[in-house]
């Protein structure tokens, strides 16, 4: 018997490990997308679109803008149907499994890999779907393996988080194939490369994740995957109710249909947090390139040097994501006031980190908005942090606002909604390399003032638990005193 418990602790290790590898180096590469730029750039795509013409004093300046637009524009597909399609292959992952899910996963990622791998300048357009199956593919790849928490009981929410921290540091990626394609490295062997990986995420798939799902609470002696022998027979017996534990976990509150949540001030509030954020983010990712090549006037060395540092930087994301959960965590086992619900412990814990994000993300929006060259060293800094808060309280406040019942749709809904708000990337483009002559400033003020509405939601959360507090109070003395 020993033996087994200790093959189903090597498993779950391995599960684990190779879970936060599989996002570490793939899931969220489209995040990495300002370090490719200058591969394709390089390579001689959409290198039509650009021309020469007539700058100060005369002189003759080749105009590219058209082709930082198409660039600009794939990754606002590509990012924006990241976002839009949780709320379809969440619905994928629960009613047809992780199996499933997950062949379908490699599919789209294997599919774009290729294409990108078989493009060239002349079918620079293959690049649009490409990136677009590379982005999908990648979000249900998290998907797939955020249940691998519910192995760990206590760290769970540690272990939802560092995964989370790992999908933002796969931006790293393409600053790898970058540095690569500086050594000799063609474009077209990196993505082969990348495609030929995909067998390893099939016998991953099928050896070291369940058919259905992980239940939580976990099953004593739970196994899953292909194996044999013993391993085998306690799989067999839990593979029956295996479905049942993962629908039926019990809400903390049924009272709320999925209407009500939806139509509540906490989403409504939520999704305004979220959206305001998330935009201010991929803008800043979508026009990062083109911001560096104004910033260093041009110089190519100097702007290779800058991409690289925000790729670097993007690799602490994995380090900052579990800081969201200490700061709740903190809160949360603080004593509660007498008559406290453990759901109002939640909230209350749950507004300093609303309210931390926010602020980090005003701050970064200044920072990205001071046209001076060496402070983008700390816009970086501040990015990584921030998105990595952002990505980590999305869920977070979810879990405790809302019936778990309903978690995977208000999810899925609200990235989904974040995500066609993100869309407005493409019209602020079209007004920097147009209107504004390229230079991104007034955009930048205007949404250093729009994230300021992100502070409505802590405020509210927080002006809701003081509510409950009075009520609390005065109930109390109402009863004291009768």
């Amino acid at each position: 018997m020993q033996v087994l418990e200790n093959k189903l602790s090597v498993r779950r290790c391995l599960t684990f490990v190779t879970g936060l590898v599989e996002c570490l180096c793939i899931a969220g590469a489209i995040f990495g997308w300002a370090s490719l730029v200058i591969v394709l750039k390089a390579d001689g795509y959409f290198s039509s679109l650009c021309f020469n013409t007539t700058g100060d004093n005369d002189t003759q300046i080749l105009d590219c803008s058209a082709q930082d637009e198409q660039f600009s524009l794939i990754f606002t597909i590509a990012s924006s149907l990241n976002n839009c399609l949780t709320l379809p292959n969440g619905f994928l992952f629960d009613h047809l499994g992780t199996t499933v899910a997950r062949l379908y996963a490699i599919f789209l990622y294997t599919t774009g890999t290729l294409m990108v791998g078989f493009s060239s300048p002349a079918l620079s357009y293959l690049l649009f779907p490409a990136f677009s199956f590379i982005a999908v593919g990648g979000t249900l790849f998290l998907i797939s393996n955020m249940q691998v928490g519910n192995l760990f009981g206590s760290h769970r929410s540690t272990i939802i988080n560092l995964y989370n921290g790992a999908f933002d540091s796969s931006s790293a990626l393409f600053l790898i194939i970058k540095l690569l394609h500086e050594s000799g490295v063609s474009l077209r062997a990196a993505f082969l490369f990348l495609s030929a990986c995909s067998v390893i995420h099939i016998l991953r798939t099928f050896f070291l994740l369940p058919r259905n799902f992980i239940p939580y609470p976990l099953p004593h002696r739970y196994g899953y995957g292909i194996s044999c022998g013993a391993l085998e027979a306690v799989k067999s017996e839990v593979t029956a109710n295996e479905d049942s534990l993962h629908s039926s976990a019990v809400p903390f509150k049924q009272e709320r249909t999925f209407r009500e949540c939806l139509l509540s001030r906490f989403f409504i509030f939520h999704l305004l947090w979220l959206s305001v954020m998330q935009f201010r983010h991929y803008l800043f990712i979508g026009t990062l390139n083109p911001t560096l090549q104004r910033l260093t006037e041009g110089d190519s060395s100097l702007v290779s040097q800058y991409s690289n540092a925000f790729a670097f930087t993007q690799l602490c994301a994995v380090l900052c994501a579990p800081w969201n959960g200490l700061i709740m965590d903190r809160h949360r086992a603080k004593p509660r006031a007498p008559g406290e619900t453990e759901h109002e412990a939640d909230l209350r814990a749950s507004v300093l980190s609303l309210f931390l994000t926010a602020l980090q993300c005003v701050l970064f929006s200044v920072c990205a908005s001071t046209p001076y060259l060496p402070l983008q060293y700390l816009t970086f800094v501040l990015q990584v942090v921030n998105r990595s808060f952002l990505y980590g309280g999305i869920a977070a406040f979810i879990s405790v606002a809302f019936p778990s019942l309903h978690f995977g749709k208000l999810y899925g809904l609200a990235m989904s909604l974040a995500a066609s708000f993100s869309l407005l990337q493409y019209p602020c483009f079209a007004l920097i390399n147009g209107a504004l002559g390229g230079d991104p400033l007034y955009v930048n003020i205007g949404l250093t003032l729009l994230n300021l509405l992100a502070f409505i939601h802590p405020l509210s959360v927080y002006l809701h638990c003081r509510k409950l507090a009075s009520q609390r109070e005065k109930k109390e003395t109402t009863i004291f005193s009768s």
